[in-house]
């Protein structure tokens, strides 16, 4: 899915100048980066003297089919929400303050035994 490119994002430093993140970023793109990771802020793998041994683009092919469970590419879908017509009626004897209609139900369903513990009720 394609986005929408925004603007530039520009910031004003603390003495006032105004740096071009975007613009640095593009800059600095075969820049090796700093420490042992021989790669470069695109992502490239480098070689010996900074040469691209393999591009960022095939890094990633490479890794997602050796690792398809890594991500799912499935659109989220949304629950639909239970919607009530009938006035919330509730005694204020079973719900306690703060707690939803929904907490209410749930804990009328479990009911505590001799030791401790939370079962259904008719168990």
């Amino acid at each position: 899915m394609a986005m929408k490119q925004t603007g530039r994002k520009q910031y004003k430093s603390m003495q006032g100048k105004v740096v071009d993140m975007d613009l640095l970023r593009q800059r600095n793109e075969l820049t090796p980066a700093v420490g042992n990771a021989r790669v470069n802020a695109r992502g490239d793998e480098l070689g010996p003297g900074g040469r691209i041994i393999k591009k960022r683009e095939d890094v990633m092919k490479e890794y997602y089919t050796e690792n398809p469970q890594g991500v799912v590419d499935e659109a989220p879908v949304r629950q639909p929400t239970e919607k009530s017509t009938a006035p919330a009626t509730t005694s204020t004897t079973t719900r306690r303050a703060g707690q939803t209609k929904a907490q209410a139900k749930v804990e009328e369903e479990w009911i505590e035994d001799e030791d401790g513990n939370f079962v259904k009720k008719g168990e």
